[in-house]
């Protein structure tokens, strides 16, 4: 059960990074590329809550095993 969360942990950080990083750079799904975008700042910040995210999933799988 806990390694099947830790799992779900990091799938799900994943995808945070993936939407955001294309939020960033292509502006699909939330059009958020523009240069004056005030959602630069979220989009940044949503990629580094998901690299925080992933590191603690991988970081309590360590533990787990």
């Amino acid at each position: 059960m806990e390694k099947g969360m830790c799992y779900g942990t990091i799938a799900i950080a994943a995808i945070m990074l993936l939407v955001f990083l294309m939020d960033l750079f292509a502006g699909i799904p939330f059009g958020g590329s523009a240069k004056d975008s005030p959602f630069t700042f979220i989009d940044v910040f949503g990629v580094l809550a998901s690299l925080v995210v992933g590191y603690l999933g991988v970081n309590a799988l360590r533990d787990v095993k």
